[in-house]
């Protein structure tokens, strides 16, 4: 039995909640979005995307998405692999730890 393709976000971030939508709007490929439902108290840091039985967590799983979406947004998966890991996940520690603030600022 083959388990469907989930991808987790935070559901009480509304930036994380954006890029859900954003997502099921531009889908070629089943993916199920589903809240990460972390212990209480404990806010999310990263998005987690399982892909044919494997876990895959911050600026990889992000990049994955790319493959379920339209030609038009696929075309950017191996260029995005261009920038080393490190650097990514960097980037995406960074923004996970801003984005609550930025956005409950709006």
């Amino acid at each position: 039995m083959k388990m469907e393709d989930t991808l987790f976000l935070d559901g009480h971030c509304a930036f994380c909640t954006s890029v859900g939508k954003f997502l099921q709007k531009r889908l070629s490929l089943p993916l199920e979005l589903s809240e990460l439902n972390p212990p209480e108290g404990v806010v999310p840091s990263t998005i987690i995307l399982i892909r044919n039985q494997k876990e895959y967590i911050r600026s990889g799983a992000a990049i994955r998405c790319l493959l379920y979406m339209r030609w038009n947004w696929r075309w950017m998966f191996p260029f995005a692999w261009l920038i080393p890991l490190p650097l990514r996940d960097l980037v995406y520690i960074i923004f996970a730890k801003m984005r609550h603030s930025l956005s409950s600022s709006k």
